[in-house]
């Protein structure tokens, strides 16, 4: 068991609090390689940006999860050495399709994990994203669930329709599962798509 802290990562909790206070963005960057960690790194020094570096299931196959690890330790370091003083970066799982994919990533020193049941009827997601917020919460590690599904391509889900979130369902969902920020459907559709002009 790694803790994201001896990484000098941080989790999704104060950034996001301080998010909301302060009205503005977090960055949250996909990353399958040094080149690019690099340049997000640099960007958010720079810019004086908290930022969280995703993983996603297709990376951790092709960069290997320990790999992943020592990266987020080097770009904390990194962002050190690029004048930054106290780095605020959170390593986090994007997507993850199953409680042990989670736990795998909590137990390597990911500070902040994403839970996708949405695929699952609604009772079995809560029970899922419930399951993976009490383990993760007792290593301060912050959870992402998912309520809805966004017609699309994102790593290896593929959605032919959409189901809205609905909102009557967010409070009820969150206070059942615990997690700390929510991955919501309102939008039309993202990922590999090819768009015709007129949409």
């Amino acid at each position: 068991m790694i803790s994201y802290k001896e990484l000098g990562l941080v989790n999704t909790k104060e950034m996001f609090k301080k998010a909301m206070e302060g009205g503005y963005a977090i960055p949250a960057f996909n990353f399958n390689n040094m080149e690019q960690l690099q340049a997000i790194v640099q960007a958010a020094v720079e810019t004086k940006s908290p930022v969280i570096l995703q993983v996603s299931k297709g990376a951790r196959q092709y960069a290997n999860q320990t790999l992943l690890r020592y990266m987020a330790e080097g770009a904390v370091e990194y962002a050190k050495e690029l004048g930054c003083e106290k780095p605020e970066i959170v390593l986090h799982l994007d997507h993850g399709d199953s409680f042990e994919t989670c736990k795998s990533c909590i137990d390597m020193g990911f500070s902040s994990v994403m839970i996708d049941g949405s695929h699952l009827p609604y009772e079995e997601n809560v029970a899922l994203t419930k399951k993976v917020v009490e383990y993760a919460h007792q290593f301060d590690v912050t959870v992402e669930g998912e309520l809805g599904i966004l017609a699309g391509v994102e790593d290896d889900v593929v959605a032919e329709h959409h189901t809205y979130t609905r909102p009557e369902e967010v409070v009820d969902f969150v206070t059942k599962t615990g997690c700390d920020s929510l991955a919501i459907s309102i939008g039309t559709s993202h990922g590999a798509n090819k768009f015709k002009p007129e949409q």
